[in-house]
């Protein structure tokens, strides 16, 4: 019989999806798991990846329609766990095209497929901070979504189509998440290498000093998504949740350079504070949407790494590479 608990990660060729899949294969092969392990792709998985993660398997799915979802049950099996990490998430775009976000946003597809296989299945869902108006500090998973641009919106009507539509899930509000890059590069910029490519150069820079967010270390969000996995297969029990997951420290943006220079050793004169409505971005932005993450603790005993030594852990990374 096989006892071997299936995993699969939807969008694993993108950040969080790369540094989970690296994070479960190496439960697999340290602590000898008894993981089987699937992702989804969209564009062409790179080799660097698939190297790292064997055994895997790859399968390339449109989760807008659906198309090739029913080829995993048949060549994989039924997952026990689901993380959908795949997006449209970059807020400008959405703004452009609300029928694109919503279309990949809310995973309709994977929803109507996870029926077929009753309530067995645990649903993790990656969702926002920008669900939050940005009216006041500290969120809390209670508070009234009132998201102020068309990447919160698509991102709450997700969570209303979920809670609505799946006997088991977790939906997870994560704040910016930083870390160092992964094993096949990603093209997007990275907050902190973006921020030290900016600050060797030697020249002023502007950051707003009046938007907050609670940024979180990647690491750790892997880290409740691993522990979400695993208390689902050892208790099976039926799981309906949602969490704040966000880094302990309430910053600007300003605030984010500023540690970044400081463990560098730039220039803090370089950085300009500039208000957040001096910028036209394409998009509304929420001012602050710093999270309460006492739920994170209290639920899953997680403490997230304070953010300065998420930058410094980061930029080893980054050195070392």
């Amino acid at each position: 019989m096989d006892m071997k608990k299936k995993i699969l990660v939807l969008g694993g060729t993108g950040y969080l999806g790369q540094h989970l899949l690296v994070r479960f294969s190496e439960e697999i092969k340290h602590q000898q798991q008894k993981y089987e392990l699937a992702f989804t792709h969209y564009s062409t998985p790179p080799q660097s990846l698939l190297n790292e993660i064997s055994p895997s398997i790859a399968f390339h799915v449109d989760l807008q329609t659906g198309q090739g979802l029913d080829s995993i049950a048949t060549t994989f099996g039924q997952p026990d766990v689901i993380v959908n990490c795949a997006a449209l998430s970059v807020p400008r775009v959405c703004e452009t095209d609300p029928t694109a976000a919503m279309a990949i946003n809310v995973p309709s597809s994977v929803v109507k497929w996870l029926s077929n296989f009753g309530d067995s299945v645990l649903l993790i869902h990656l969702s926002t901070d920008q669900v939050y108006e940005g009216a006041k500090s500290f969120y809390k998973e209670e508070d009234e979504a009132f998201p102020v641009n068309v990447y919160g919106k698509s991102k709450v009507a997700a969570e209303q189509f979920i809670s609505a539509n799946c006997s088991n899930y977790a939906i997870l509000r994560s704040s910016i998440i930083y870390g160092p890059q992964t094993i096949s590069p990603i093209v997007k910029s990275l907050p902190i290498q973006w921020i030290d490519s900016v600050l060797l150069k030697g020249a002023e820079v502007e950051f707003f000093h009046d938007e907050f967010r609670c940024p979180v270390f990647v690491k750790d969000v892997v880290d409740v998504i691993l522990t979400l996995s695993k208390k689902w297969i050892s208790d099976k029990e039926q799981m309906k949740l949602l969490l704040n997951v966000g880094g302990p420290d309430r910053l600007s943006r300003l605030q984010m350079a500023e540690a970044v220079a400081t463990v560098k050793g730039y220039d803090t004169s370089l950085l300009k504070p500039v208000s957040a409505s001096s910028v036209n971005r394409g998009v509304n932005s929420p001012a602050d949407i710093s999270m309460d993450i006492s739920k994170l603790s209290q639920t899953l005993g997680i403490k997230p790494t304070p953010y300065l030594d998420g930058v410094r852990l980061t930029l080893d990374a980054t050195a070392h590479s």
